[in-house]
């Protein structure tokens, strides 16, 4: 499948590649520079042309659904602003923050605060997200403010009916789950009680849609969304690592998943080990293993990086396979932090989808300021 023409003539003149951010059966999302009259800025590019044909229908209704709720969310900067859409592709604006999941903002009860109040100028503009469970559409600003991201399924509204009233009660009950489980020492009295109380809708949905939902997209479309991961991440994942932990100069091991260009999403294992020539003996054992397809990328280092309590840092592990590595710098808490990410940095295997967005002070200057295209 092709872009439109007069898509592809606006993409060709305006848009600049860079890093492929997911690609599964509903669209291709990647990240790059978008030219405007007053100059070029970053931005995200979502796309129709290479989703299978079977799965072009529903692609399109999710498509069309985010274009209309961006078009109207336009200037309330809860989110990303749309700076074009044709036919199969648009571009809005890129925020500069993490997922919600990479961020983990603890104890972080103003960042909660901004995502009810962003929450708030969403449905005053009659737009209901309805998919907030994910903590992958919640972002944490450079700003420290929250942001909502990925309106495939969002739902505009011209009334505020009893539809309206049930969707933007939904949408404040997930984000509540989600201060629950990283400050819920700021939940108020009324709120604890909304968690507590589904909609009758939503316990419809649970008991009887959602099976059905599971069946479909993790069946006849063969799709798994965690984290972005898919099935390699949560079934190849715990396999490969515990095949990996087998080796006797081993002593941990994290493997994430990154969007490949090739394969969809690949797998990047990062190897705590003093030997650095372990590489090869790794991926001869995996072979030997026949299990699932190995990592396509394993990267030796001296030791993965932790936190205080020695949980590993897979948030900082996602950012470096992805290479999003200018998002990295505000979850640095230290100089040590940042000398020692850039020793994984210096070393990092995932340089053929890659653009400068490096952060200079972590990243070396021999790699900076590059573009690498697929293929070269």
């Amino acid at each position: 499948m092709r872009l439109p023409k007069d898509d592809a003539a606006v993409l060709s003149a305006r848009w600049t590649e860079g890093v492929l951010l997911k690609r599964d059966v509903f669209s291709t999302v990647e990240r790059g520079r978008f030219r405007n009259p007053d100059g070029e800025v970053d931005a995200v590019l979502r796309r129709l042309d290479r989703v299978p044909w079977w799965s072009y229908l529903p692609a399109r209704h999710l498509f069309a659904r985010e274009r209309r709720a961006l078009a109207r969310a336009r200037g309330l900067h809860v989110g990303p602003e749309l700076l074009w859409a044709g036919r199969q592709a648009l571009v809005r604006g890129f925020i500069d923050g993490v997922a919600l999941h990479l961020a983990k903002p603890f104890g972080d009860a103003a960042y909660f605060r901004s995502a009810k109040q962003a929450l708030r100028k969403l449905h005053r503009a009659g737009i209901c997200h309805n998919d907030l469970a994910k903590e992958q559409n919640w972002l944490r600003g450079s700003d420290g403010r929250a942001y909502l991201t990925d309106f495939q399924l969002a739902a505009c509204f011209t009334t505020r009916g009893r539809l309206f009233r049930i969707a933007a009660y939904e949408d404040l009950r997930h984000l509540l789950k989600h201060k629950r489980s990283y400050a819920p020492e700021a939940l108020t009295p009324k709120e604890r009680t909304i968690l507590a109380r589904k909609s009758l809708v939503a316990s419809l949905w649970l008991a009887t849609g959602k099976k059905v939902y599971r069946a479909i997209t993790r069946g006849l479309f063969n799709f798994t969304d965690r984290e972005g991961g898919g099935r390699r991440l949560v079934n190849d994942a715990p396999v490969l690592s515990d095949l990996i932990r087998k080796n006797p100069d081993v002593r941990d091991t994290a493997i994430v998943a990154f969007a490949d260009r090739r394969t969809g999403v690949g797998l990047y294992a990062f190897v705590e080990a003093d030997r650095t020539a372990l590489e090869a003996q790794l991926r001869s054992d995996l072979a030997a293993a026949h299990g699932p397809k190995p990592p396509e990328y394993i990267q030796v280092v001296q030791a993965l990086p932790r936190d205080a309590d020695g949980k590993l840092r897979t948030e900082i592990l996602q950012l470096v396979a992805m290479n999003q590595l200018d998002l990295i710098e505000p979850l640095m808490t230290s100089e040590t932090d940042r000398a020692f990410v850039k020793s994984i940095l210096e070393s990092r295997k995932n340089l053929r989808d890659r653009f400068n967005f490096e952060a200079a002070d972590l990243v070396p200057r021999s790699s900076t300021d590059v573009i690498t295209r697929e293929g070269g």
